[in-house]
C-alpha cells in the first residue's frame, strides 16, 4: 500500500481542521489545556512505539473505524520511516460541536508542529473527543 493511501486510512476526522463550519477558537482554556495534555500523552505512546496502548486509550469513534491490528500496521507504516520525534509544539487548538460523519459532541482539534529524525517539518493533527468527561483521541493525521 502506498504511503499516501496509508495516511488517508490513518486519518479519521482530523482533516476537518479549519474546514468545520461549526468550529471556533477554544475560549474555555481549561478544556483546551485538558484536551491538549491528553493528546500529548496519547502521542507519546505512539512516539514510544506503544501502538496497542495508544489504541486502548483512543475513543470509541476511533475504535469503531479500525481494529487494533489495522491501527498498529498503519501507524507503524506512517511513523517508522520518519524516525524518532525530535520536537513537538502546539500550533493551534479549535473546538467543534460536531464533525462530518460523527455524532454531535465536544471535539478539540489540535495541530502540532513536529520534527522527526528523517522529516524535519511536519504537522500532526489530533482530534480529541470528550467521552464521559475524558478526552480521547478519535483522529490522527500527519502531513
Amino acid at each position: 500500500m502506498k504511503r499516501k493511501q496509508v495516511l488517508s486510512i490513518v486519518m479519521i476526522f482530523a482533516a476537518f481542521m479549519g474546514s468545520c463550519g461549526n468550529a471556533r477558537a477554544v475560549s474555555d482554556s481549561e478544556a483546551a489545556n485538558s484536551a491538549v495534555s491528553a493528546a500529548e500523552t496519547w502521542l507519546k505512546l505512539i512516539d514510544e512505539g506503544k501502538y496497542g496502548d495508544s489504541y486502548t486509550g483512543a475513543g470509541e469513534l476511533f475504535k469503531n473505524y479500525m481494529s487494533e491490528k489495522e491501527w498498529g500496521r498503519n501507524v507503524y507504516a506512517v511513523r517508522n520511516p520518519l524516525g524518532k520525534i525530535i520536537s513537538r509544539s502546539k500550533l493551534s487548538v479549535e473546538l467543534a460541536r460536531g464533525l462530518p460523519g460523527a455524532p454531535d459532541g465536544k471535539y478539540v482539534l489540535i495541530q502540532f508542529r513536529s520534527s522527526f529524525e528523517k522529516k524535519m517539518e511536519a504537522v500532526e493533527t489530533v482530534t480529541m473527543a470528550d467521552e464521559r468527561g475524558q478526552w480521547r483521541a478519535v483522529g490522527y493525521f500527519i502531513n
